[in-house]
């Protein structure tokens, strides 16, 4: 039988502690050993404890959550439970499993401890000591499109586009435009998503065919395919 989740609280606000605590109850494989009103309480915590799961908030006195999170060369999956959405593009740069906006439901809360709970599944390349670059990718991607953060699924995006200074990000036919450069997007995007020119990434998914130096997407758009890539998109077919 696998073992629960052993979980740590970190936040400032006894009423998240409360809520947690909670809904852990009715999670068997779900554990909470610590709490940490403070981000620097956490550092003793970690030391001792094995630890498989952060539940972090993000304002906190001292320290913030996206910078205790910094600090950590090597940490345990982390759920952000947060009321500030703003956050979220950092977090999920960050390659946090989930992020709670707060007030959030049981039914969000089991779903994002499920995500975790996939990672540790035994003979999973996992451990609760997981280097940051280790991490399994969430199934979701942040973008600031003009002054609000959107939440797209991976599996709706076709692939992305350099635009001078900003990026496409194309879901079929039509785009959301963000501030944001293609090579920023590269480590917090799936294996099914590879570069295929110096301005496209794309989802391996939705490409209908080669031909030439080019991919035809199943929306039917058309993109070139750059010298150093043609390699890698022929070993795909």
């Amino acid at each position: 039988m696998t073992p629960p989740l052993r979980a740590l609280i970190i936040d400032d606000e006894p009423l998240a502690h409360k809520v947690i605590q909670q809904y852990a109850k009715d999670v068997p494989f779900l554990s909470i050993v610590g709490q940490c009103y403070k981000a620097t309480e956490a550092y003793a915590i970690l030391e001792r404890e094995t630890i498989d799961l952060l539940f972090l908030d993000i304002n906190m006195p001292r320290l913030k959550g996206i910078d205790f999170l910094r600090t950590l060369e090597q940490r345990p999956a982390v759920i952000i439970t947060s009321a500030y959405e703003e956050y979220a593009l950092e977090g999920y740069e960050l390659r946090v499993t989930d992020y709670l906006l707060k007030p959030f439901s049981f039914e969000r809360f089991l779903r994002a401890i499920n995500s975790v709970r996939k990672q540790h599944r035994p003979n999973s390349p996992t451990s609760s000591s997981l280097q940051p670059e280790e991490s399994p990718h969430p199934e979701q991607l942040f973008i600031k499109v003009d002054k609000r953060q959107l939440r797209l699924n991976f599996s709706d995006i076709h692939y992305l586009e350099s635009f001078g200074n900003y990026v496409k990000v194309w879901t079929g036919k039509s785009y959301h435009l963000t501030a944001r450069t293609l090579i920023s997007f590269v480590d917090s995007l799936p294996p099914d998503f590879a570069q295929i020119h110096k301005s496209f990434i794309v989802r391996k998914q939705y490409i209908e065919y080669i031909e030439g130096a080019t991919v035809v997407m199943k929306s039917q758009q058309v993109l070139p395919v750059g010298k150093n890539f043609r390699s890698i998109v022929r070993e795909w077919f």
